[in-house]
């Protein structure tokens, strides 16, 4: 039994769960209204969770239980440093049944960079996805939102699909206390109506926050889509 299937199993009805996956192609798309058009297959109130930055040892485990524990698949967004440094992570977040993406190989400011720059960047972070993984990468986050025309192509050239936000915690921000992060998710979320949300394994507040913030979204009736690709 694999440990998405052995986690669904032991969840009970206040689960917030997983309501249902959606499989998308492989292509040079690009969702997230905060830049792009808000992913058209969502219904109202479907949310699909994402986290950047990890993984992390002393944060990402933390979060893997929290979604275990309310049966929740979620979508990480790994950079190329840490995914090559702590392998065994990330694929323990895949063999979870979650879907893993790229963030960059470093979580540089793009636009700063000259365009070779930003290309091996790419480059380096499709390298490392593949040798720990063993998959070829479909989706692909920028760091800080920040989008170049130069990596914009290349990754439509590649069938990448680019996953920008429609919401957040802000859980950036420093000391945030968990229902500051869910009171600020939820006010995004009513705004937006749902849509893809933007959270950070790597951020210990976060990790701590994350059981409040998915009983927040069970209370307010929002609904977990996990996101695929073929």
């Amino acid at each position: 039994m694999s440990l998405a299937l052995a986690a669904a199993v032991n969840c009970g009805p206040d689960s917030l769960g997983t309501s249902r996956t959606l499989t998308l192609r492989r292509e040079g798309a690009a969702w997230g209204a905060a830049q792009h058009a808000a992913l058209p297959m969502l219904a109202p109130k479907e949310v699909v969770l994402t986290f950047d930055d990890g993984p992390r040892p002393e944060s990402t485990p933390l979060v893997l239980k929290a979604l275990a524990d309310h049966c929740v698949q979620a979508s990480f967004y790994m950079n190329g440093e840490p995914l090559k440094q702590h392998a065994g992570l990330a694929r323990q977040v895949r063999d979870a049944g979650h879907t893993v993406g790229m963030h960059g190989y470093r979580h540089e400011h793009f636009p700063q960079l000259p365009a070779a720059a930003q290309l091996a960047d790419l480059d380096a972070m499709v390298a490392v996805h593949r040798a720990v993984l063993g998959e070829e990468p479909a989706a692909y986050r920028f760091p800080f939102l920040e989008q170049t025309p130069t990596l914009l192509k290349a990754l439509a050239d590649r069938a990448i699909t680019v996953m920008s936000i429609d919401a957040s915690a802000e859980d950036w921000l420093p000391e945030q206390t968990p229902q500051m992060l869910a009171d600020r998710l939820l006010g995004q979320l009513a705004k937006s109506g749902g849509g893809i949300v933007l959270l950070h394994d790597a951020q210990d507040q976060t990790a701590r926050a994350l059981p409040l913030l998915l009983r927040a979204l069970k209370t307010e009736g929002y609904r977990v889509v996990h996101l695929r690709w073929q």
